[in-house]
């Protein structure tokens, strides 16, 4: 199976090697940078430097191109890609896009006869060793089952994946996935924060977290990177606590209003991450950021 892999950041460049580097694919790989494509060609990728080579190594075959992009530049990038398409090629956005964005991007494909699918890859730096999780949408079913075994591939061994129904389902899934991922980072980060500095001095925080992490209600994936962060770093020096947020909160929030539901929770971990670009840091934000970049590879200090 031939697919081109648009986009080789920290999860493309990830999701490219685990393809690449499994039985019964062609991996086409182009990215803005030529660094990671020569990088990815060593491992036996096949490299496009341009949006023409990309399509063009299809060849004969119909395009399946898996987008991997920041949200923002998505529409600029489908501008200049369609006309390069053949009628009937399929356009995988993997990235985080506002799922009504995936809804009108995929009318206007479907009017030129081309097919959109919204996947929402979970899983950070850790996806390529441990399993992407993903989340689909698509109006078309059959576009979902010919992807199945790639997908089967990127999940493996220990992720998974699954339709979830119609354009945009895949990437609200996604969305919802991380509006609760920074309620639950959240109230980790408060309470280390509390035990740090509370009324108990010198309370060892990686025992803690140990303890938390073994047969505990509160024992998760992102409490075991807590036991590394703090047994690495206690007092989390060089990090200064600003915490980026990636708008999907923000979507989460705004959609739960449309829809006449409260998430308190989610808003005011949303607050505490712009408070932070604000310089409200304090022990927890720092915190915040660690796990961040414990996951997801992203920027200690933003």
């Amino acid at each position: 199976m031939k697919i081109a892999i648009y986009g080789l950041g920290r999860m493309g460049k990830q999701i490219a090697t685990k393809l690449i580097t499994s039985p019964g694919f062609e991996v086409i790989v182009h990215n803005r940078s030529k660094e990671p494509i020569n990088e990815l060609a060593g491992l036996g990728a096949i490299p496009a430097f341009t949006l023409e080579e990309m399509v063009n190594a299809f060849n004969d075959q119909r395009p399946i191109i898996w987008l991997m992009l920041p949200y923002e530049v998505v529409d600029s990038k489908l501008a200049n890609l369609i006309p390069l398409l053949p009628p009937g090629s399929l356009v995988i956005d993997g990235g985080n896009s506002n799922f009504n964005d995936t809804k009108r991007r995929n009318q206007k494909l479907t009017e030129i006869n081309l097919n959109y699918m919204d996947i929402g890859v979970s899983g950070g730096v850790w996806g390529i060793k441990n399993g992407f999780s993903m989340m689909v949408g698509s109006d078309n079913l059959d576009n979902y089952k010919q992807l199945e075994k790639v997908l089967a591939v990127l999940s493996s061994p220990n992720g998974a994946y699954d339709y979830f129904g119609p354009s945009g389902s895949g990437h609200f899934v996604k969305m919802v996935h991380n509006g609760i991922e920074y309620g639950m980072m959240e109230s980790l980060a408060e309470g280390y924060r509390l035990l740090k500095e509370g009324p108990f001095e010198n309370i060892d925080l990686t025992k803690v977290a140990k303890i938390y992490q073994k047969g505990s209600v509160i024992k998760s994936w992102l409490n075991s990177l807590l036991v590394d962060i703090i047994q690495e770093n206690p007092n989390l020096s060089g990090i200064n606590g600003v915490v980026a947020q990636s708008g999907e909160a923000k979507w989460t929030i705004d959609t739960a209003k449309q829809n006449g539901i409260d998430l308190p929770i989610i808003e005011k971990s949303l607050k505490v991450r712009l408070d932070s670009e604000k310089g409200k840091i304090n022990y927890s934000t720092k915190l915040l950021s660690a796990m961040r970049n414990k996951f997801g590879g992203h920027n200690l200090n933003n």
